[in-house]
C-alpha cells in the first residue's frame, strides 16, 4: 500500500458509517487495509491494535502539536496538544492527585457520597434516563471537586462540557464550529481565574498556578473538565448498557461482585467512550502497509485496535471473566495516556456497584431501545432503565 490510491476499502468508507455503527467496518479495514486512506477524513485511520501503539508511543513522528488538533482549537495549546517538553511542563503539575492510592484516598468517600445521593433522588420513580440523571451529574461532581473549581454549578458545567464537547466533535468531523464551545469556554476560563485568585481555596488549580500560567491553567483545566466527564459519563453508561444487554454476564457479575471491574475492562474495550485519537505525521515514513507523508493527519482507532481478534479471542463478544481485557486502548497509550484513568475507574466501579445494589430488577426499558453512537466520542444518547419500586415493608 503505497499511497492513498491503494486504499479502496478506505475510500468507501463514510463518517456517518463510523459513527453509527463502526465494528463491522473496523474489522473490514483492520483485515485487509489496516492503516487506510479515509478521503472523507482527510487522513489514515489506523485500526490494527500493533500499530495503533507504534503511533501513540512515538511522540517525535506523530505528534498532537499541529494547527489542526481539533480540542486546541477551541481552549488553546493543553497537556492534550503538546509533546516534549512542553507536554511534560503542562502535565506534571497535574499529576499527584491522580495517581492510584492518591484517587483512593482523596475522592473514594466523596463518590460515594455523591452516587448514593444521586440513587437516593431517582429510587422512588421506578425509571430514569440514566445519563443525564446520574452518569453525567456524578461525572461533573467528582471532576468539579478535583479541580477545586469555586463558583459553578452542576448545570453549569454541564452547559459548559456539552458545548466544548460539541464545538471539537464539528471541527473533528470537517465541520465549522459554532459560537458555544468559544463562549463556554471564556466562562469556564473566568471560573478558572476567579478560583486561582481565591486565596482561601485550596485546589488543584490554585496549586498548578504557582508552575504555569493563569491562561495555561485554564486550558488544562478544560482539557481535564472535558476528558473526566465525557470518559466517566460514557463508561457508566456504556457498561451499564452492556451488563443490561447480557443478562448472562450480569448474573456473574451479581454473583461475585469482584467482576465488576472485569466488566468495566470489557465494556471500555468493546466501546471505548473516545473512539479515536488523533496524530500528524512529523516526517516521511512507513506505517505497515502505508507510506505516510510528512505533515499526514494520521488518526487512530481505538475502537479498532480494541476489537483486534490477533489479541483478542472472540473480539465481538462481552466476558466479564475475559483475561486480558486490561489490554484494551481506551485510555491511549504512550506519553498522552488519560491522567485520571484511576479516577475514571474508581467512579465507574463504585457507581455500578451502588446501582445494582440498590436499584432492584434495574432493566432496559424495552420502549427506548438504544445504542452508543458518535464518530469521536461514542455512548448512547440516552439510556433509559426500570427496576421495581420496593413497598413501603420492603
Amino acid at each position: 500500500m503505497s499511497g492513498v490510491d491503494s486504499c479502496p476499502l478506505g475510500a468507501a468508507t463514510s463518517l456517518a458509517e463510523l459513527a453509527r455503527d463502526p465494528h463491522p467496518r473496523l474489522a473490514l479495514l483492520r483485515a485487509r487495509e489496516p492503516v487506510s486512506w479515509l478521503p472523507e477524513l482527510g487522513g489514515w485511520l489506523v485500526t490494527r491494535r500493533d500499530l495503533a501503539l507504534s503511533v501513540m508511543r512515538d511522540a517525535e513522528s506523530f505528534t498532537v502539536d499541529d494547527p489542526r488538533f481539533s480540542t486546541a482549537q477551541v481552549v488553546g495549546p493543553s497537556m492534550l496538544s503538546l509533546d516534549g517538553d512542553q507536554h511534560t511542563r503542562h502535565r506534571e503539575p497535574f499529576t499527584a492527585p491522580f495517581r492510584p492510592r492518591a484517587v483512593r484516598d482523596g475522592f473514594a468517600a466523596f463518590i460515594e457520597r455523591e452516587t448514593d445521593r444521586l440513587i437516593t433522588t431517582l429510587e422512588p420513580a421506578g425509571a430514569v434516563e440514566l445519563r443525564r440523571a446520574f452518569a453525567g451529574p456524578l461525572a461533573v461532581a467528582v471532576v468539579t471537586e478535583a479541580l477545586g473549581l469555586v463558583g459553578a454549578t452542576t448545570d453549569t458545567v454541564l452547559d459548559w462540557y456539552d458545548s466544548i464537547v460539541r464545538s471539537v466533535s464539528d471541527i473533528t468531523a470537517g465541520h465549522d464550529a459554532g459560537p458555544a464551545g468559544a463562549t463556554a469556554y471564556a466562562q469556564l476560563r473566568t471560573a478558572v481565574e476567579a478560583t486561582v485568585a481565591d486565596r482561601d481555596a485550596v485546589s488543584l488549580l490554585a496549586s498548578a498556578a504557582g508552575r504555569l500560567t493563569v491562561p495555561e491553567v485554564a486550558s488544562n483545566a478544560a482539557v481535564l473538565m472535558f476528558g473526566g466527564i465525557e470518559t466517566t459519563e460514557a463508561m457508566i453508561t456504556n457498561a451499564l448498557l452492556h451488563l443490561l444487554r447480557h443478562p448472562g454476564q450480569l448474573a456473574l457479575v451479581r454473583a461475585d461482585t469482584e467482576l465488576l471491574d472485569g466488566a468495566i475492562e470489557e465494556s471500555l474495550r468493546l466501546e471505548p467512550g473516545a473512539a479515536v485519537v488523533d496524530r500528524y505525521a512529523t516526517r516521511d515514513l512507513v506505517l505497515g502497509p502505508a507510506t505516510i507523508r510528512r505533515g499526514d493527519l494520521v488518526t487512530v482507532s481505538l475502537t479498532g485496535a480494541n476489537r483486534d481478534p490477533a489479541v483478542f479471542s472472540d473480539p465481538d463478544r462481552f466476558d466479564v471473566r475475559r483475561e486480558n481485557a486490561r489490554l484494551q486502548l481506551a485510555f491511549a497509550h504512550g506519553p498522552h495516556h488519560c491522567l485520571a484513568a484511576h479516577l475514571a475507574r474508581l467512579e465507574t466501579r463504585i457507581a455500578l456497584q451502588r446501582l445494582l445494589e440498590r436499584l432492584p430488577g434495574l432493566r432496559l426499558d424495552p420502549d427506548h431501545p438504544t445504542t452508543p453512537y458518535g464518530l469521536v466520542f461514542r455512548k448512547p444518547m440516552t439510556l433509559h432503565v426500570r427496576w421495581s419500586r420496593r413497598t413501603p415493608s420492603g
